[in-house]
């Protein structure tokens, strides 16, 4: 009956007539205790979660489908009156997959499956880049920020212990506190109601704090605490007021910005601001194969590069490392680059950091790679033909190699205002690298970026653009649904696992009657004369 409603087949129905399911229960019996109430199948319920993802559904469409839908029943092998589950029954799952990096442990089992049926295969090229997660939170004023905090404290108490809030919660509590923080972009006395926010935020804690001596508290509670530590303090005189300027605020990176996600953090890069997330994908992109996604890590928003190592472990413990690695100038690192090639065979390509000396920057004078260095004799040579006096390596100033030349031999150059910019006659040139290896190959990369073959290899790096664009618009990846980095990062499994077998499911058998529309008759022309002409962006081209 699935078959004769669609003859050609849906991406629910390839998942069970190509693969056989994604996963089987035996797969998830160390998810399950041994004794009690059996549950629902695993296998199941992990296929309607990424069927869910793979259709932008809610918890209650998904559930409805799995009900009503002729190739979800296909897909899961339910019979035609099977009744499905209640749509809570999916937020449980996710729960368990949150535990113990289950989600990860979802994926490899997924890519094993899709190994087993030679639709990915390691040490072929691969690409990432990494896009901005906005958190499931509100952005807050400061204002907004302290009074939600006892709101949410309040709420947590009056659901475990509401007789701690007795004598404590008044008329006027009640009037600020008893609904959702929302003001208006310029709110009347904004300095007094933040002091007035510290001040019951103060009172509440030590209420907590006595009446339950030693008990810890809970999520909300140690939100709010950690909200009156970084925005209060205690001034001289014991009283408690909002810090300032000038008191000193805590860095961006670690201000909670909101009671709800602790782990969502606001973020500056460039001309745009969030609060939230950061989101890396890896992908496959050999040419003639379709691309599918070996990785996906969601983390607190840190440099790119810091990421690389994680991905790198992953895709080994999945036998998916990849020959060559793709990525942007925002990965790379000489280390990293090392690293990758001593550690796991695998090439980096991306473009290494330039030299930011102010020489570089203005086109003039002697830039570092002006100078000759002899590892050897442990010295360096200017362009005037001089030789450094010291060398010191690390770990006096690691990670690099430093070297000072004589004043006496700078001083009276001619290229003096070229090299340096000290006004000072006793100080020389001084310069700062990498060690011998590093070094070499950190020239040997800027040296390849020159190079024509260089650049049509990395060229299919810009293929990854088109996926996280497919991830964000098409799937709605940018919006977190659920709060925190573990939450989170299992909807971006299960969607990159929907990403996956819906690229697979359209790619039409060898014995299909399909033909891809032929060029148009300006194509045509276009070849004929060899001329280039833009291509799909999965072709890399």
């Amino acid at each position: 009956m699935a078959r004769a409603s669609n003859p050609r087949g849906t991406t629910a129905m390839w998942v069970r007539d190509r693969l056989d399911g994604l996963w089987r229960d035996e797969d998830f019996d160390s998810w399950y205790p041994r004794d009690g109430r059996p549950g629902l199948s695993p296998a199941q319920l992990a296929t309607a979660s990424v069927l869910q993802f793979l259709l932008n559904l809610s918890d209650r469409q998904a559930a409805e489908a799995v009900r009503c839908r002729i190739d979800f029943k296909y897909a899961l092998a339910l019979d035609l009156d099977d009744p499905g589950f209640h749509h809570s029954v999916l937020s449980d799952f996710r729960d368990r997959l949150v535990q113990d990096h289950r989600a990860d442990a979802l994926l490899d089992l997924a890519l094993a499956r899709l190994k087993e049926a030679g639709l990915v295969k390691a040490r072929g090229q691969q690409r990432t880049d990494s896009t901005y997660l906005r958190a499931a939170v509100r952005e807050l004023t400061r204002l907004e920020l302290v009074l939600e905090a006892v709101r949410a404290a309040l709420e947590e108490c009056a659901r475990t212990t509401p007789e701690l809030l007795d004598a404590l919660v008044t008329e006027d509590w009640a009037l600020r506190y008893g609904r959702q923080v929302r003001l208006v972009s310029q709110p009347s006395h904004p300095a007094a109601r933040l002091k007035q926010a510290g001040s019951d935020a103060a009172d509440l804690l030590e209420r907590l704090r006595s009446r339950r001596p030693g008990a810890a508290p809970g999520p909300a509670a140690e939100a709010l605490r950690q909200i009156l530590v970084q925005h209060f303090l205690i001034d001289a005189r014991g009283r408690l007021r909002p810090r300032a300027e000038k008191d000193g605020l805590p860095p961006i990176g670690r201000r909670l910005e909101s009671p709800y996600d602790l782990e969502a953090r606001y973020v500056r890069r460039g001309h745009r601001t969030w609060t939230g997330y950061l989101a890396h994908t890896t992908e496959t992109c050999d040419e003639g194969s379709v691309n599918v996604i070996t990785d996906v890590a969601t983390t607190v928003p840190t440099g790119d590069s810091v990421a690389l190592p994680g991905i790198h472990t992953r895709l080994e413990r999945r036998r998916l490392l990849p020959a060559q690695h793709l990525v942007d100038g925002g990965y790379t690192s000489v280390a990293l680059m090392d690293t990758a090639a001593r550690s796991h065979s695998i090439e980096v390509i991306g473009p290494v950091k330039s030299d930011n000396s102010w020489q570089s920057k203005a086109s003039t004078g002697f830039t570092r790679e002006d100078f000759t260095v002899d590892f050897d004799r442990r010295q360096v040579t200017c362009p005037g033909g001089k030789t450094s006096g010291i060398w010191s390596e690390p770990p006096a100033q690691a990670p690099y190699t430093v070297v000072a030349f004589d004043a006496r031999h700078c001083g009276p150059c001619p290229h003096r205002s070229g090299c340096t910019r000290s006004n000072d006659p006793r100080k020389g040139r001084t310069l700062n690298f990498l060690p011998r290896r590093l070094h070499d190959l950190q020239a040997q990369n800027r040296a390849d970026q020159q190079d024509p073959h260089w650049q049509r290899v990395y060229a299919s790096r810009s293929g990854i653009e088109g996926t996280m664009n497919e991830l964000v618009n098409g799937h709605r990846m940018r919006r977190c649904r659920y709060h925190g980095v573990a939450k989170t990062h299992v909807q971006h499994v299960l969607t990159a696992i929907a990403v996956n077998i819906e690229r697979l499911s359209t790619q039409e058998p060898d014995d299909s009657a399909y033909r891809p529309r032929p060029p148009t008759a300006f194509q045509q022309y276009l070849d004929a004369h060899e001329l280039p002409r833009p291509r799909w962006w999965r072709q890399g081209q």
